[in-house]
């Protein structure tokens, strides 16, 4: 019994061994240290595969930009209304005149002959106007002129609000300045009731008309129509909007 218990040279004893034996797993970290969940394991795969903490969010689609008001709006609710409230003695800004709208109109009597002008002139005014025009029609039948009721005879076009005031603007700072030998638009073209109507006898004057596309010089009106009770309000109203008057 007692050779067999004497340790081997290089093993503990037998009781150590059995204390050993227990421990010394658990010392070495043999299975129980392979089944811990190392770190960054499920976990960070978890939180990986949501979004980020803290990370930013994908930005909301914007919409169109707000459209600017019109310089000649601008400078009619800043500077012309309230100089028509002192002179006039309004009480209300709704009282000062204001543009209700503006129409171009082009009369061809050369339709009757050629059918393929009233496309070309149709073109030149939505060039000017920015809006598509609309084709006119004889109201009645005039036999010395050969012409039957319902014939094309011309082409408008009709602008209010936004469009107006950025054609006003374009006709009396680019388009009239470039009339040759200008020296004012005449101060008797009212009608009584507010409205002015201009005559232009070359389109060229628009800077938007390409002069090498045109087939010939043509003309067209522009009938300014106001709210203004008398024509000495509506002409105060086009002077301060920069209308080049004739001298008295």
């Amino acid at each position: 019994m007692q050779g067999n218990d004497r340790p081997v040279e290089g093993q503990a004893p037998r009781g150590q061994r059995r204390q050993g034996g227990q421990q010394q797993p658990r010392q070495q970290g043999g299975q129980d240290q392979g089944q811990q969940r190392p770190q960054g394991g499920p976990q960070q795969t978890r939180s990986g595969g949501g979004r980020a903490a803290g990370q930013a969010q994908p930005a909301a689609p914007q919409g169109p930009p707000a459209p600017t008001v019109p310089r000649l709006l601008q400078r009619y609710r800043e500077e012309i209304a309230p100089t028509m409230m002192r002179e006039f003695n309004y009480h209300v800004p709704l009282q000062a005149p204001r543009l209700e709208k503006v129409v171009l109109n082009a009369g061809l009597g050369e339709a009757l002959t050629n059918a393929n002008v009233i496309d070309s002139v149709g073109q030149m005014l939505a060039t000017v106007a920015g809006q598509k025009p609309v084709v006119t029609t004889a109201k009645k039948s005039i036999a010395a002129f050969k012409l039957r009721e319902g014939m094309r005879v011309g082409t408008m076009v009709t602008l209010r609000s936004r469009r107006m005031y950025e054609f006003m603007d374009r006709l009396l700072n680019a388009a009239l300045p470039r009339i040759r030998d200008f020296q004012g638009v005449s101060r008797t073209a009212f009608d009584g009731r507010g409205n002015y109507t201009l005559s232009i006898r070359e389109q060229v004057i628009f800077p938007e008309i390409d002069y090498s596309k045109i087939d010939r010089i043509r003309g067209f009106q522009v009938t300014i129509v106001t709210n203004a009770r008398s024509d000495r309000e509506a002409f105060r109203l086009l002077e301060l909007m920069g209308m080049p008057f004739a001298k008295a």
